[in-house]
């Protein structure tokens, strides 16, 4: 099972970051390829390709971020000034997800993390002067205080509790009607993922685990996260709900999990496949 959002294909090609001449040489490349986005949302053809052009499509005041390699084949994003990324996501984008085909869905979730993280970043945190983009786009730099600032993710945990064969799944009140999922938090300063899994779970639903196991790792591009998929053995099976936090929480057995998970009916609507939440179900119901 590989989860969504990874796979990539393309050679990041760290050396040319690090070479101004190279890089300068990729831009100049005519076989250049140029990612063609709509207000951060790709076009992506009838086999789940990305669509590209050529550098001569990207606007006059664009900055260039090497995306990476297909072989020699320079592919780039292009950023440009006061680019904001929408604070939700289209029902367009949303229909395309599972569309991708197999590497393609990373290519896009750099493209859309870095250009998001470029235009959040604008001025020094160190000292509030506007930065410059360098590395090929994969760092900004202070000319004033000379401080360096490079793109980050936010480490998130996602998890079920099992209990007696069972799965806790939990739903929130935006999400489609009947869907449920594993939860998740962001890790908190001066945490290991395992206490992070065991403090969520016991803030959430007011179930406390152990014996965390780390199953996989999902980029999330909306806008940068770094999603950890774990299993934690619960205690008992006891709810006590944050309802700050979730609407509902529900125990599923593992037969009813597989009978969803492969199209069939049950209590709960399963996350799409492209979410890692639907990897790490389909891990835990083969056990």
């Amino acid at each position: 099972m590989i989860p969504g959002f990874t796979g990539g294909v393309l050679d990041r090609a760290d050396r040319l970051r690090h070479d101004p001449e190279a890089f300068a040489a990729a831009v100049s490349d005519w076989r250049a390829r140029l990612l063609k986005l709509e207000n951060f949302e790709p076009e992506v053809d009838e086999v789940g390709r990305l669509g590209w052009s050529s550098l001569a499509d990207a606007p006059e005041d664009a900055e260039l971020v090497l995306l990476g390699l297909d072989g020699d084949k320079p592919h780039f994003a292009a950023f440009t000034p006061g680019m904001r990324a929408p604070a939700g996501r289209s029902m367009r984008l949303f229909g395309m997800l599972d569309r991708f085909a197999p590497g393609e869905a990373a290519t896009y979730a750099a493209a859309r993390s870095v250009l998001d993280w470029h235009s959040r970043h604008q001025f020094c945190a160190n000292c509030g002067t506007q930065t410059a983009m360098f590395r090929a786009g994969w760092g900004r730099n202070c000319p004033h205080c000379h401080a360096e600032h490079f793109p980050r993710v936010d480490p998130v945990v996602i998890m079920i509790a099992e209990h007696d064969g069972r799965a806790l799944l939990g739903r929130q009140p935006a999400w489609p009607a009947g869907r449920y999922s594993a939860l998740a938090g962001f890790l908190e300063p001066g945490e290991s993922i395992e206490e992070a899994v065991t403090r969520e779970i016991m803030e959430e639903a007011g179930i406390r685990v152990s014996d965390v196991r780390y199953i996989a790792s999902q980029p999330w591009p909306f806008p940068s996260s770094l999603m950890m998929a774990c299993v934690g053995t619960a205690a008992d099976d006891k709810i006590t709900l944050d309802t700050n936090e979730l609407e509902d929480a529900i125990w599923v057995p593992r037969a009813e999990v597989r009978r969803v998970l492969a199209g069939g009916e049950g209590s709960f609507l399963a996350p799409p496949p492209y979410a890692i939440a639907h990897t790490l179900l389909a891990a835990w119901a083969e056990g």
